[in-house]
């Protein structure tokens, strides 16, 4: 068992780069070239991921959206991320499909109206009194 994990996890990236440069053959482009284009692909969506990751985790602490969503979608994100960094285009399409997966298919963009004193999230309300200090 353990002998078939070393060889799938040393043989992808052997196989990875055979495709990648039968890939490049086929279509003229330079291999430098796509692993370039990949490589920026990947350092930019785990740059845009970081901050999208704080804004989620600020709407989950606020309740407006749930913290598994976020968490979920911010994994598949890095990880799609990190495929684009490893060099081939089997890493590449296995990151472009991850990306491509409907798994965050969260509430809706419709306009919703809140009445003053309600909460939209899934809890109640919470009463109380306060006072104007000037």
């Amino acid at each position: 068992m353990r002998i078939l994990l070393l060889l799938i996890v040393l043989g992808f990236p052997l196989i990875d780069m055979y495709a990648t440069i039968r890939f490049a053959r086929w279509t003229g482009v330079p291999v430098w070239g796509w692993l370039v284009m990949s490589f920026i692909a990947g350092a930019y969506l785990l740059r845009n991921e970081r901050m999208a990751f704080r804004a989620n985790t600020i709407a989950a602490m606020h309740g407006e959206q749930l913290l598994l969503r976020g968490l979920l979608d911010s994994g598949r994100k890095v990880l799609a991320g990190v495929l684009f960094l490893l060099p081939g285009v089997v890493s590449d399409l296995m990151a472009l499909v991850l990306l491509a997966l409907p798994l965050n298919l969260g509430r809706g963009f419709s306009p919703s109206t809140v009445a003053a004193g309600q909460y939209r999230g899934r809890g109640k309300a919470i009463d109380g009194e306060f006072h104007r200090i000037e």
